[in-house]
């Protein structure tokens, strides 16, 4: 995992506002991605069928919300680039 505090990629600035909306979205990243992979560990190890069923929604929800942040990080990246096109 990258230490977002010491990535020198472009934002050298800490008060940037553009680095601190992709640290904030790293961080809600990484956040997802730990209740994703409990949901996982719950989906498979689960001996409950109403509770296997409830970890397989709630990891459907939270793929969702992954690739919704991912996307926004991606945007967030492309943003930061020099020359970047704003439409």
């Amino acid at each position: 995992m990258h230490n977002l505090d010491t990535m020198t990629d472009g934002y050298q600035d800490a008060d940037d506002p553009g680095r601190r909306e992709l640290m904030a979205l790293h961080a809600e990243r990484a956040d997802l991605e730990q209740r994703l992979a409990l949901a996982e560990q719950q989906r498979l190890y689960l001996a409950d069928p109403a509770a296997v069923a409830a970890a397989q929604a709630e990891e459907a929800t939270l793929l969702a919300a992954l690739d919704r942040i991912m996307t926004r990080i991606r945007a967030a990246e492309y943003r930061s680039q020099p020359g970047a096109r704003f439409w």
